[in-house]
């Protein structure tokens, strides 16, 4: 089987998640391909869709999953330099770590209209990376 390009799935309907996908390929640039699973999900119907639902999920370049703060910081992990590459391994090496983060991602994914009004007051209309 083929190498693919990484792939991140979120919610396409979801402002909060599209404006964080937006600074996450500034980040990572061309080394993850991203799509909203509205789109995506047909692709991969061994997925079931309230899985998609529910949280991000990252597809490796060998047809793994991963899902929630998992699938964030594998994404992050690919972009070029990997300065985020601790935020995996720290996930993957440390369990209280691992535990801790994705009690913080489902936290987020219930609070997500609250937080995008939130990160729209602090950062503005654009979530550019700093100059």
């Amino acid at each position: 089987m083929p190498l693919r390009i990484p792939l991140l799935i979120y919610d396409g309907d979801c402002p909060f998640c599209r404006f964080w996908v937006e600074r996450l390929k500034n980040r990572i640039g061309t080394a993850v391909s991203f799509a909203p699973y509205q789109e995506a999900a047909r692709q991969f119907p061994e997925i079931p869709l309230e899985r998609f639902q529910a949280a991000a999920q990252f597809r490796d370049a060998d047809g793994h999953f991963y899902s929630g703060a998992e699938a964030v910081f594998r994404a992050l992990a690919c972009a070029p330099g990997a300065s985020r590459r601790w935020l995996l391994w720290t996930y993957t090496h440390v369990p209280p770590y691992a535990v801790v983060s994705e009690a913080i991602y489902r936290w987020i994914a219930r609070h997500r209209v609250g937080l995008y009004r939130l990160t729209r007051w602090v950062w503005g209309e654009r979530l550019a990376p700093p100059r």
